[in-house]
C-alpha cells in the first residue's frame, strides 16, 4: 500500500502554504524596542526621506541616535510609537 499521488500532491501543496505563511512571518520582522527610519519606512510603506521628514518636523515622537555613521545620529521610533502610527496617524502638524 503505497501513497497516492494526489495526496502526495496535496501535502506538498500544504506545505507549500506553510512555508509561505512562514515566510510573511519573518518578514514581518522580531518586535525591537527601537526601529530605523528605513525599518519604519518599510513598515508602513513610505519613502525613507518621508519618515525622516516627519522626525525632523515633529509628526512622529523619534529621538536621535548614534547611527555608528561618525559624529551623525539617526532618528530612531520605538515600537509603541510606530504602533501609534499605524493605529492613529500622524501628529498634527506644529504651526508657529
Amino acid at each position: 500500500m503505497g501513497i497516492e499521488s494526489d495526496t502526495i500532491d496535496r501535502l506538498y501543496d500544504r506545505l507549500g502554504a506553510i512555508e509561505e505563511k512562514l515566510e510573511h512571518l519573518l518578514q514581518q520582522g522580531v518586535i525591537r524596542d527601537w526601529y530605523s527610519t528605513s525599518q519604519v519606512a518599510e513598515r508602513l510603506g513610505k519613502a525613507e526621506f518621508t519618515v525622516r521628514e516627519w522626525c525632523r518636523i515633529g509628526r512622529v515622537y523619534a529621538e536621535k541616535k548614534d547611527s555608528g555613521r561618525g559624529k551623525y545620529q539617526g532618528w530612531v521610533i520605538s515600537h509603541t510609537e510606530l504602533l501609534r502610527i499605524e493605529r492613529e496617524g500622524l501628529l498634527p502638524l506644529q504651526r508657529g
